[in-house]
């Protein structure tokens, strides 16, 4: 195999999907035409392929820079080769998503839109008949898609000669999933006691409910903090920002080739995202807008991701600027989310001198995402586990008993195959959460509370934003800190104790 002639081809092949991704997913094009790319670069996902990468993978020392390149492009022509599989079928449910509407409240609204209309709901009432509506419509009209997409990564899998998606992932990614769901089942239970006695008060003061009456339905509403909206005006919105970089020493508006896509468009997906077609020199960050605290925290993340990736060198390998353990672009985006609820930035930044409402509801908000995503690796583990054909019935009842159960609610089964992402992104996720801890912890150490507002702080994270994901998780925090990385250290970060 000529590997440089694979990395261009692979490159190629990356900027053009990722720029069908963008336009589509942010409204600008109703077409999602993913599978003439496949065609044009079928070559790169052929068994033969993927086989002298295994070698090359098998043979490469087993640390070092030969290691994690031949890994990540094992990685890289799995992922393809399963893309390959469902291209169509990712196309279908792509077309069927946007051109879909629900009927709410007597109107007809888009599929996309429904969920930023039930952030924005204040009737408990309408905000649960507009989650019947997309629970009716995900399980109905794009459930036989989804259940689809999950027959043929598992049939990938077992064809590639691994027995179970979960053994493909665990080699390919280099995660031990297993060893992490025992880490996060572990925060699930050093956190139940005190699960209720962080959320209650803030249901109250939010939504005037009691945890008993807290429903799926609310949890967009919820998040959405209405009554914050006064601390964060929308003319703020992109320039607080740019204003936390400049303090970072960083100005945004001198990087080539990164474009802000925040307004509202109607097909545009309601799940902010950061499309890095070329890295660097041609990223996008794009927010839905929906009004409030929401908007800050998408940014943030999305900008967190952006600015690492628009910070990557260019002289790097091909695998480091656009490969590998995406737990580290992850832990940047939530580095920036977090000062969303950072008493010293909201005040520097949003004149906010008491700001113990607003982060007692952070909190509360980010209690429920980790206890979510903590149950949402335990049931994945079981969908994709070797024994996972257990049935559909059976697995959707799985799917609401470990949600329900992680977070104290009644959990509806119809999103069991819609609410999964591929190659067990929530993994990266939950470790990214984790590394993000220590990695705050050590700005806040080294730069002060207010590190957000020194050049020297920048000058770290620019210094790390250059490495790309050369490194994993646990190996950037050995390099950073000498720690061993420890999804603990985000239960004494809520300040609940162990």
């Amino acid at each position: 195999m000529d590997l440089d002639a694979y990395r261009d081809a692979a490159e190629t092949f990356i900027t053009e999907l990722t720029r069908e991704h963008y336009r589509h997913y942010a409204g600008l094009q109703d077409t999602f035409e993913i599978k003439p790319i496949y065609e044009r670069h079928r070559d790169l996902f052929t068994r033969e392929s993927i086989e002298a990468l295994r070698d090359l993978d098998a043979r490469a020392p087993a640390t070092g820079d030969r290691h994690r390149r031949a890994r990540m492009l094992l990685d890289f022509a799995v992922e393809g080769y399963v893309g390959e599989v469902t291209k169509a079928v990712e196309e279908e449910l792509a077309h069927t998503e946007a051109s879909l509407t629900i009927e709410a409240g007597g109107e007809r609204v888009g599929f996309r839109e429904a969920p930023v209309r039930q952030a924005n709901e204040p009737d408990a009432g309408k905000r649960a008949e507009i989650e019947a509506a997309l629970l009716a419509a995900t399980d109905e009209k794009l459930g036989p898609f989804h259940r689809e997409l999950i027959e043929r990564q598992h049939a990938c899998a077992t064809e590639l000669g691994w027995n179970s998606y979960v053994d493909m992932c665990e080699h390919c990614k280099g995660i031990d999933l297993r060893a992490l769901s025992e880490q996060t089942a572990a925060f699930a239970r050093n956190s139940a006691a005190s699960y209720p006695r962080v959320l209650e008060p803030e249901l109250r003061r939010t939504l005037g409910i009691e945890m008993s009456e807290l429903r799926r339905a609310d949890l967009p509403r919820f998040f959405r903090a209405a009554e914050q909206d006064r601390h964060f005006p929308a003319q703020r919105l992109t320039q607080s920002f740019l204003d936390t970089m400049r303090g970072l020493g960083i100005d945004v508006s001198t990087q080539p080739g990164v474009t802000f896509d925040i307004g509202p468009r109607p097909n545009k997906s309601p799940r902010a995202f950061c499309a890095p077609v070329r890295v660097p020199g041609e990223v996008y960050l794009v927010v839905a807008p929906v009004g409030g605290r929401d908007d800050y925290a998408a940014l943030f993340h999305e900008g967190g991701h952006t600015e690492h990736l628009a910070g990557v060198d260019a002289a790097l390998p091909f695998e480091f600027r656009l490969l590998g353990d995406h737990s580290i672009s992850e832990t940047y985006a939530f580095l920036m989310q977090h000062l969303v609820e950072n008493p010293e930035w909201l005040a520097r930044h949003l004149n906010i001198d008491d700001a113990s409402e607003l982060t007692a509801h952070a909190r509360a908000h980010r209690l429920v995402y980790l206890r979510r995503y903590s149950g949402k690796l335990a049931y994945e583990l079981e969908l994709h586990g070797a024994d996972g054909a257990a049935g559909w019935d059976a697995l959707a009842g799985r799917y609401a008993d470990l949600l329900g159960a992680a977070l104290g609610i009644e959990w509806p089964r119809e999103n069991f195959v819609s609410d999964v992402d591929p190659g067990f992104y929530c993994a990266c996720y939950l470790r990214a959460w984790a590394l993000e801890t220590h990695l705050r912890s050590y700005l806040r150490e080294r730069f002060g509370p207010s590190w957000f507002d020194s050049a020297q702080a920048g000058e770290v994270l620019l210094g790390l934003w250059r490495d790309g994901q050369r490194l994993d998780a646990e190996e950037l925090l050995g390099e950073l800190t000498g720690e061993r990385l420890d999804f603990g250290v985000v239960l004494e970060d809520l300040g609940l104790s162990r």
